[in-house]
């Protein structure tokens, strides 16, 4: 069995607020991480995919760890992301995260140009090369094109300071010798934890965080907890993320407004009424309004 992750077992990947004129919305930001820490999450994914790191800058990128780290509720953990396509940006990126302070870095398999084994693991090496703090690989070949099978990734995990993996090939989710594995996909959550995975980084942890603990907290009650909460993992990713975790943020005011940079664009009237229906249907919207 897995031991439980010393990065956290409730991390959130966290959502990049904007303002209307798409700039950073920092202040949003950091009341977000003290109202997750609040609500469950003992660690946090900045600039990842939900933070729509594809659309930052690298200094927009950089301010959002600084500001994560210099602004973390006490006792959370905050995991950087860095990965690219680039092995050179990568290297960069990683480098600077950890001269910032961060706990640890995620990196995506390289997209688009699909190295073979050999480039994977050359890229992680010289990723590996350019910190002292640990790093997570991501496995996405749903946006990446490029799968790491189990194999491959505990080939990877010998490499110095790769740690963990998040897991978000659903067939392949299972123990990996020599890392860490967190479930990838919300659905999957409950099941990494019933095999003895550190945990999840997740995305429905921004609405539904304290049942997401409960999982963690009450392994007994873990399946009765996780059914309902299908629900919510399917109204999310109805569409691509983050568009209706920043609509339901918008509505729960957490957030004051569902805005993303191109080319996400918010959700739309159908999707909209499908995420208020989930949050009633789930008591959140009374909550919000006490």
């Amino acid at each position: 069995m897995l031991r439980v992750g010393a990065l956290g077992t409730v991390i959130t990947a966290i959502i990049t607020p904007f303002t209307e004129d798409g700039a950073l919305d920092e202040d949003t930001f950091v009341s977000l991480l003290h109202y997750l820490a609040e609500h469950g999450s003992d660690g946090f994914v900045v600039c990842g995919t939900t933070g729509e790191a594809p659309t930052l800058g690298d200094d927009e990128h950089l301010r959002m760890l600084e500001l994560a780290v210099q602004e973390r509720p006490k006792g959370t953990t905050v995991i950087g992301g860095t990965g690219s396509n680039d092995t050179a940006h990568a290297v960069h990126m990683t480098q600077r995260a950890t001269e910032i302070g961060v706990d640890a870095t995620l990196s995506v398999t390289p997209y688009y140009n699909k190295p073979n084994r050999r480039g994977i693991k050359a890229h992680y090496e010289a990723i590996a090369n350019a910190t002292d703090k640990p790093i997570v690989l991501y496995n996405i070949p749903g946006r990446t094109a490029t799968n790491m099978p189990p194999d491959l990734l505990a080939e990877l995990a010998q490499i110095e300071n790769v740690t963990g993996v998040k897991q978000a090939n659903g067939d392949e989710l299972q123990p990996i010798d020599g890392l860490e594995v967190y479930a990838g996909d919300d659905a999957n959550f409950a099941r990494c934890l019933d095999f003895g995975g550190a945990g999840g980084i997740l995305v429905a942890s921004h609405i539904v965080g304290d049942e997401m603990r409960r999982m963690v907290d009450e392994p007994g009650n873990r399946a009765a907890i996780d059914e309902p909460l299908q629900d919510v993992y399917k109204t999310l990713f109805m569409t691509s993320s983050p568009t209706c975790t920043k609509a339901a943020l918008t509505m729960l005011g957490l957030i004051p407004g569902e805005y993303l940079r191109l080319p996400m664009v918010p959700a739309d009237d159908a999707e909209r009424d499908a995420v208020r229906s989930m949050l009633e249907r789930h008591g959140l919207l009374e909550t919000a309004a006490r």
